[in-house]
């Protein structure tokens, strides 16, 4: 069980943070740029939980949310570590329910003619915006693997984040009346 007394800690007011082992690196590492970007995309999904949505979309954003805490859990604790026993790691089996996810939502939608642009209604403009708050926190993480090269790095993390933006993509078509509502991209509409 995780409590937390304080909040305000001081410890990091020289620009370090700390790890779950006690290890203290700098906040802008790799690492605590990728575990940024995933806390982020974490609140963009908070915000998409705002919008009207169709109902399973709207079922599956807790879940999907508490994966990404997970995702943060596994980056921020070394593997092999003092708390590995306590440490869920991002599975197979999370990486196959976003596959699912995907083809699920894919198969209600029409197949696309046009890249689209991001927009149409609230909630998918803002699973929009989500999509690309994940795909940087994959491209963080690449960073963060590529500098430290030594460390036993969970494969499904990258893998995670790549099926959760598909899914954002197609989440957002969903919300867009399942596609019907999208923004088709014009090349050279405006030439």
């Amino acid at each position: 069980m995780i409590r937390l007394d304080r909040i305000t800690t001081r410890s990091g007011d020289k620009g370090t943070t700390g790890l779950a082992d006690g290890t203290r690196v700098s906040k802008h590492c790799p690492l605590i740029c990728a575990i940024g970007a995933v806390d982020e995309a974490n609140s963009l999904l908070g915000m998409v939980r705002q919008a009207s949505l169709p109902d399973d979309i709207a079922a599956q954003l807790p879940s999907v949310q508490n994966d990404l805490f997970d995702v943060g859990s596994d980056l921020a604790v070394p593997p092999g570590g003092p708390h590995e026993e306590h440490i869920k790691r991002i599975s197979d089996a999370q990486v196959a329910r976003l596959e699912e996810l995907v083809e699920a939502s894919t198969a209600r939608l029409a197949p696309l003619t046009s890249f689209v642009l991001p927009g149409g209604s609230p909630g998918a403009s803002w699973l929009h915006l989500a999509r690309t708050v994940v795909r940087r926190a994959e491209r963080d993480l690449i960073a963060a693997v590529d500098a430290d090269p030594a460390r036993a790095w969970n494969p499904n993390l990258v893998r995670y984040l790549n099926r959760l933006s598909d899914l954002c993509f197609v989440w957002a078509r969903r919300a867009n009346d399942d596609g019907r509502s999208d923004v088709p991209w014009r090349p050279g509409a405006n030439r």
